[in-house]
Protein backbone atom coordinates (compact mmCIF):
# COMPACT_ATOMS: atom_id res chain seq x y z
CA UNK A 1 0.00 0.00 0.00
CA UNK A 2 1.21 3.51 -0.80
CA UNK A 3 0.50 6.38 1.61
CA UNK A 4 0.34 10.09 0.81
CA UNK A 5 0.14 12.55 3.69
CA UNK A 6 -1.07 16.11 3.29
CA UNK A 7 -2.59 19.00 5.18
CA UNK A 8 0.35 20.43 7.06
CA UNK A 9 1.06 24.11 7.27
CA UNK A 10 2.00 27.11 9.37
CA UNK A 11 -0.54 28.07 12.02
CA UNK A 12 -0.69 30.01 15.26
CA UNK A 13 -1.00 28.53 18.70
CA UNK A 14 -4.60 27.60 19.40
CA UNK A 15 -5.46 26.99 15.76
CA UNK A 16 -6.55 23.72 14.19
CA UNK A 17 -5.32 21.61 11.30
CA UNK A 18 -6.52 18.39 9.75
CA UNK A 19 -3.97 16.06 8.28
CA UNK A 20 -4.99 13.50 5.69
CA UNK A 21 -3.32 10.30 4.62
CA UNK A 22 -4.59 8.78 1.41
CA UNK A 23 -3.82 5.14 0.74
CA UNK A 24 -3.73 3.32 -2.52
CA UNK A 25 -2.88 -0.13 -3.67
CA UNK A 26 -4.84 -2.52 -1.51
CA UNK A 27 -7.92 -2.85 0.66
CA UNK A 28 -7.34 -0.16 3.21
CA UNK A 29 -9.83 -1.54 5.71
CA UNK A 30 -7.47 -4.45 6.38
CA UNK A 31 -4.81 -2.13 7.76
CA UNK A 32 -4.26 -0.52 11.10
CA UNK A 33 -2.99 3.04 10.84
CA UNK A 34 -0.94 5.45 12.87
CA UNK A 35 0.44 8.96 12.98
CA UNK A 36 3.94 9.75 14.16
CA UNK A 37 5.91 12.98 14.31
CA UNK A 38 9.51 14.05 14.38
CA UNK A 39 10.65 17.41 15.65
CA UNK A 40 14.08 18.82 14.74
CA UNK A 41 16.81 17.09 16.69
CA UNK A 42 14.42 14.58 18.22
CA UNK A 43 13.47 11.01 17.53
CA UNK A 44 10.27 10.09 15.76
CA UNK A 45 7.49 9.65 18.29
CA UNK A 46 4.06 8.11 18.35
CA UNK A 47 1.07 10.44 18.15
CA UNK A 48 -2.07 8.39 17.52
CA UNK A 49 -3.21 5.07 16.13
CA UNK A 50 -6.36 3.36 15.01
CA UNK A 51 -6.52 -0.40 14.74
CA UNK A 52 -8.25 -1.96 11.77
CA UNK A 53 -11.14 -2.68 14.11
CA UNK A 54 -11.49 0.97 15.09
CA UNK A 55 -9.82 1.10 18.46
CA UNK A 56 -7.80 4.25 19.07
CA UNK A 57 -4.87 5.28 21.20
CA UNK A 58 -3.04 8.56 21.73
CA UNK A 59 0.12 9.79 23.31
CA UNK A 60 -0.64 11.67 26.51
CA UNK A 61 0.42 15.06 25.20
CA UNK A 62 -2.27 15.12 22.52
CA UNK A 63 -5.18 13.48 24.34
CA UNK A 64 -8.24 15.68 24.23
CA UNK A 65 -6.78 17.80 21.41
CA UNK A 66 -6.12 15.36 18.54
CA UNK A 67 -8.51 12.86 16.99
CA UNK A 68 -7.64 10.08 14.58
CA UNK A 69 -10.33 8.85 12.25
CA UNK A 70 -10.66 7.04 8.96
CA UNK A 71 -13.05 6.66 6.05
CA UNK A 72 -12.41 3.29 4.48
CA UNK A 73 -14.54 4.11 1.46
CA UNK A 74 -12.11 6.92 0.71
CA UNK A 75 -9.02 4.95 1.74
CA UNK A 76 -8.10 7.87 3.96
CA UNK A 77 -7.10 8.33 7.58
CA UNK A 78 -7.26 11.74 9.23
CA UNK A 79 -5.66 13.46 12.18
CA UNK A 80 -7.72 16.36 13.45
CA UNK A 81 -5.48 18.60 15.53
CA UNK A 82 -7.09 21.23 17.73
CA UNK A 83 -5.64 23.71 20.21
CA UNK A 84 -2.25 23.40 18.61
CA UNK A 85 0.81 24.31 20.62
CA UNK A 86 4.32 25.30 19.53
CA UNK A 87 5.56 21.98 20.87
CA UNK A 88 3.40 20.22 18.28
CA UNK A 89 5.74 21.56 15.59
CA UNK A 90 7.15 18.60 13.70
CA UNK A 91 7.06 16.62 10.50
CA UNK A 92 4.05 14.33 10.74
CA UNK A 93 4.08 10.89 9.16
CA UNK A 94 1.28 8.43 8.56
CA UNK A 95 1.90 4.72 8.73
CA UNK A 96 0.01 1.50 8.18
CA UNK A 97 0.39 -2.16 8.97
CA UNK A 98 -1.60 -5.35 8.65
CA UNK A 99 -1.21 -6.25 12.33
CA UNK A 100 -4.47 -6.10 14.26
CA UNK A 101 -2.99 -3.74 16.83
CA UNK A 102 0.47 -2.49 15.87
CA UNK A 103 0.49 -0.19 18.85
CA UNK A 104 2.80 2.73 19.50
CA UNK A 105 6.12 1.45 18.20
CA UNK A 106 7.18 2.77 14.82
CA UNK A 107 8.94 -0.54 14.21
CA UNK A 108 5.55 -2.29 14.05
CA UNK A 109 4.45 -0.30 11.02
CA UNK A 110 5.59 -1.52 7.62
CA UNK A 111 4.18 1.14 5.30
CA UNK A 112 5.02 4.83 5.60
CA UNK A 113 4.00 7.97 3.82
CA UNK A 114 6.18 10.97 3.24
CA UNK A 115 5.99 13.56 5.97
CA UNK A 116 3.99 16.75 6.09
CA UNK A 117 5.33 19.74 7.99
CA UNK A 118 3.30 21.27 10.79
CA UNK A 119 4.63 24.49 12.27
CA UNK A 120 2.88 26.19 15.18
CA UNK A 121 3.96 29.71 16.03
CA UNK A 122 3.50 31.20 19.48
Amino acid sequence: VQLQASGGGLVQAGDSLRLSCAASGRTFSRYSTGWFRQAPGKEREFVAAMSRYGGTSYTDSVKGRFTISRVNAKNTVYLQMNSLKPEDTAVYYCAADQREVPGTSQFNYYYWGQGTQVTVSS
